[in-house]
């Protein structure tokens, strides 16, 4: 356990559970602050405590309100550098507006740049986030960011299952690069599977598979899911073709209550991914297993704040992230 009590980490109105995780890490306590809605959408923020010519790291996703959400870290930035905090460090388990990461249609936004750049100008000296949905974003923003991997801490608990005749599918050829990565890790082969998606409908329709997966069982491997459905019905196709049993693993889970029923009524047998974003819908799901990466992002402020390099978190798992099954 290490204890630094220069360390001030205070939590958004959605990140206060893994903020908590994160103090009980560091062996400090969570930062006095709040967080109100008034009746007609307006938010409002207060740092309850003096952050004078001390470093700041505010925990927040940009997850299931993005918007809502992305505006409350602009107010916190702001309290924080009118408070004279010496620095301000955005740690942002997932950010969903990462998705908006080019312009690949005529008129429309380029919605990452454009939140990287607000949360910027608000104040943030540096960000932490994990799995971002293209590496590239990390160039939407001028100040660093440390780019963290949620694989080593899944991969480790998929080795805990020791699953046989395992073989990674990725569910389209954009993510088969971090799906080779996952079979790296793993020691195992790699299938592809072939999508077409027609509009903005969050649906995306697997037309073939890639690769030998009759008679093994399956890993489906992506950075997030939204409505479950290319999933589910990646899993559909994949058992068409012969295959036993079908796990997903997955960075970040957005499900609502519509789509962990489709889940729970679906043919993966479990889905493991982490605590990146607060969804009290899946807390009863059956199917869902959900691993903490709070020791990381704790172990990475630990670091940032020492001056220590970041970089061996890519490579290492630290001590008591790894969870094994209930």
């Amino acid at each position: 356990m290490y204890v630094e009590s220069e360390i001030k980490v205070f939590a958004g109105s959605t990140g206060k559970e893994f903020a908590e995780n994160v103090c009980n890490y560091l062996g400090s306590e969570l930062g006095k602050s709040k967080a109100i809605t008034f009746s007609e959408g307006n938010t409002y923020v207060k740092v309850e405590e003096t952050v004078r010519n001390k470093d700041v790291y505010l925990v927040q996703s940009i997850g299931l309100r993005p918007n809502e959400e992305f505006t409350e870290i602009l107010f916190w930035m702001d309290a924080f550098k009118r408070a004279s905090a010496h620095s301000v460090t955005v740690v942002m388990p997932y950010f969903s507006y990462a998705k908006g990461d080019k312009k690949d249609e005529p008129r429309v936004s380029i919605r990452g740049r454009v939140c990287a750049e607000c949360i910027e100008l608000a104040g943030a000296d540096r960000v932490v986030t994990m799995d971002l949905h293209s590496p590239q974003i990390q160039g939407f923003f001028k100040k660093p960011v440390d780019h963290l991997l949620a694989l080593p801490i899944l991969c480790e608990y998929i080795k805990s299952l020791k699953i046989e005749d395992l073989v990674v599918v990725s569910p389209d050829s954009g993510f088969a690069k971090e799906a080779r990565k996952y079979a790296k890790y793993l020691k195992l082969p790699v299938a592809i599977g072939d999508k077409e998606r027609e509009g903005h409908d969050e649906n995306a329709k697997v037309i073939d598979i890639i690769g030998n997966v009759e008679g093994k069982n399956a890993l489906i491997v992506d950075d997030f899911t939204i409505s479950g459905g290319t999933l589910i019905n990646l899993a559909d196709e994949l058992k068409k073709r012969g295959v036993k049993k079908i796990f997903a693993c997955l960075s970040h889970v957005l499900l609502n209550e519509r789509g962990v029923a489709n889940l729970e009524n679906s043919q993966i047998e479990k889905l493991i991914s982490t605590d990146s974003v607060c969804n009290p819908y899946l807390l009863n799901s059956r199917k869902i297993k959900i691993i903490s990466v709070a020791p990381l992002f704790a172990e990475a402020i630990r670091r940032i704040h020492r001056q220590e390099s970041v970089s061996p978190l890519f490579d290492e798992v630290p001590i008591g992230v790894i969870q094994t099954e209930d």
